[in-house]
Order: structure tokens, then sequence, then C-alpha cells
């Protein structure tokens, strides 16, 4: 079990979401959210892409070693294992998947990464958990609604959750509350307007926003 990556991500909580970036727009933005506090990116495997492995190792590899430590760094999206062996070459940490794939977090797990599938009923997310998934995402937690979220964690408040799917800096506090161990973060900490005009202070902006609701809990 990697206790470390474990640790950290139940302590910084904020995963940013990089999905079709790459190269120096990414670094200046995860750059930028790091000034804000920011301190983990899923990269994402977009499987439309045929060069879906090679663009997002590389990424990950300039991530890791440009941050050298202070930020963790994994792959999201990931669906085969060949996504999961590249993600750990690349020095990845940790393993974000949209689905429960039984093999995928047994094989992360042999790998020594840390596992969070993605899941939406209470069947999948302890089937995800008794596979030995470190993490389970709640996914996609902003559509399912706190009504349901509730019921479902009262039998399953052992599970270390991750809601992603439509989480702001004003309802990341609701999900904390209720005892989930993070969250991901699409959008407003990607907002491809912003790189486009090279508004990176914004998002540093955007990040310490994020930043101190973790802080609060």
């Amino acid at each position: 079990m990697n206790t470390e990556v474990i640790d950290f991500i139940q302590k910084y909580k904020v995963i940013t979401i990089c999905r079709r970036l790459y190269g120096q727009d990414l670094l200046n933005l995860v750059r930028a959210l790091h000034q804000g506090g920011i301190n983990m990116v899923e990269v994402t495997f977009d499987q439309s892409d045929p060069e879906c492995i090679k663009k997002t190792s590389e990424a990950i590899q300039m991530l890791v070693e440009n941050f050298e430590g202070t930020m963790k760094i994994g792959a999201g999206t990931v669906l085969t294992k060949e996504q999961v062996r590249a993600t750990k070459d690349a020095g990845g940490s940790y393993i974000i998947s949209p689905n429960v794939d039984i093999e995928i977090i047994k094989y992360t797990k042999e790998l020594a990464l840390v596992s969070i599938p993605g899941a939406m009923t209470p069947s999948e997310i302890l089937t995800a958990h008794n596979t030995g998934a470190d993490f389970v995402k709640l996914f996609p937690a902003g559509d399912l609604g706190f009504d349901y979220i509730k019921n479902i964690m009262a039998p399953i408040s052992h599970v270390k959750l991750v809601a992603t799917g439509g989480v702001t800096e004003e309802i990341l506090p609701e999900y904390l509350k209720l005892g989930f161990a993070g969250a991901g973060i699409g959008g407003r900490l990607t907002d491809r307007k912003l790189i486009s005009t090279g508004d990176f202070e914004e998002f540093t902006k955007r990040a310490k926003g994020f930043s101190k609701v973790v802080m609060e809990y």
C-alpha cells in the first residue's frame, strides 16, 4: 500500500482534471494552480486519440520532473493495463478510472500505485472497495444530488470517496462535511478560455479559493 500518496490525497483533497492539455499550456496551468495551493493533477488519457498513451505519458513525466515531489501526478480515464503501466513508467502516483474494472484495480495495486476507480451505485462502490481500491470516485456527483449521496453514504461510510462532476469552491465544503476524502475538479481549474488568453493569474486565484476550503477541513 502506497501510504504516502494516500495520506497526500487525504491532506490536499483537490485533484485537478486536465483533459487534452499538453506541453507548455499544461505546464503553465499547473504552475499557476500550484502557486494557489493545488498539489495534485490528473492527466487524462484521451481514448479517441490513437496517440493518447504517448501524449499522456510525456505530460505526466514533464510534470513529475518539473515539480520534483511537491505535487503528486496521476492519470485519469484509465481503461487498460497498458495505460496503467505507462502511468507507472512515467512516474505517476495514482490511477483514476470512470468505471469499476476489477482487473485494472488489481493491476494498479500490483504496480504499487493508488487506485481510484469511478462508481455511482452502492454495489459498484463496494465492489471497487472490496477489490482493493484506495478511494472510490463518486461520479457524476453533481448530478446525483445530496439526498442520494447521504442515503448511500450511511451504510458505506468506511469507503473513502472522492466527489467528481460539478464540484465548485462553493459546494466543496458540503462534500467535505459529509466526510468525502476529496474531490476531482475540472472546468473551474482548467477553463480553456483563460488558457487561450494567458490569464493564468485567474487560475491561481481560483486555486486559492479551493485551497482555503481544504485548510478548513
